[in-house]
Order: structure tokens, then sequence, then C-alpha cells
């Protein structure tokens, strides 16, 4: 059965991406077995000194679910079903550690929408794992 990552970062062209990824769904021989992935960045400094790390990781919980509360609302209204992930780290590395490591078949993503100079300056997630990536990376637009 072909296992897929979507990784999910709350923003509009996110939630777009997906709204127009999930028809695509009817032309799989089977329905695959889909995963949403929330990749939080971490908390700099010495946050650590004066919050505990269980107030850390519930703020990262609360934060993730925040960010895949739409893709969700999506999924569920199609009748999708789905597991999701709340990982901390940098969004790209993340997302390919967590694809490698739980063997998935294809990343599904929709880029950002920051425009060619924008992208170029600041590099975006999607050009990232394309990129970086040996698993093969559908970009939804």
């Amino acid at each position: 059965m072909l296992k897929m990552l979507l990784p999910v970062d709350g923003s509009d062209a996110c939630s777009k991406a997906i709204s127009q990824f999930i028809p695509i769904l009817d032309w799989y021989k089977e329905l695959p077995v889909i995963h949403l992935l929330n990749v939080q960045s971490p908390l700099h400094g010495d946050i650590s000194v004066f919050v505990s790390q269980e107030n850390i990781k519930q703020y990262h919980q609360e934060e993730g679910l925040k960010d895949l509360a739409q893709v969700r609302e999506l999924l569920d209204a199609a009748k999708i079903s789905y597991q999701y992930h709340i990982a901390i780290g940098e969004p790209a590395e993340t997302i390919m550690q967590f694809a490698q490591a739980h063997q998935f078949d294809q990343i599904v993503i929709g880029p950002r929408g920051l425009g060619v100079v924008t992208g170029m300056l600041l590099g975006s997630i999607a050009s990232k794992l394309i990129h970086l990536s040996d698993i093969p990376v559908l970009l939804v637009k």
C-alpha cells in the first residue's frame, strides 16, 4: 500500500494545495495511507531555564494542532483517513528524516508562494525537499 507524507505548515497556501490534492487521490488504484506532519521550530535561547520541558512540549503540541486544523478539516470533510504527527526541528531536514525513518513512498507538498526573488533568497522548503529527497516529491500548486 502506498504511504504518503503531507507536510503541513498551517498556511493558506498549504491548505489550498491539499484541497487541490484531494480530488487527485481518485487517480490512485487504491487510496494511499496519508500521514500529516507539522514541524515546529525549536525555541531558542535559554527558555528552558524559565519554562519546564513539559510546558515547552505542550506549547509545541498546541501550536502543531493549530497548524494542522485546517487540513484535518478538509480531509475529515472528504472522509479521508489520516494520521498526524508533530515534530520539532528545521523543516526540510526534519521532513526528510521523518520520511526516511517511516519509509514513505511519496512526499506531497505545496509551494509557499513566496515568489521567485524571495524564494531564491530564502530558499523554500519545497525546493529543498526536491533537491535533497530520494523519495519522490509531488508539488501541488
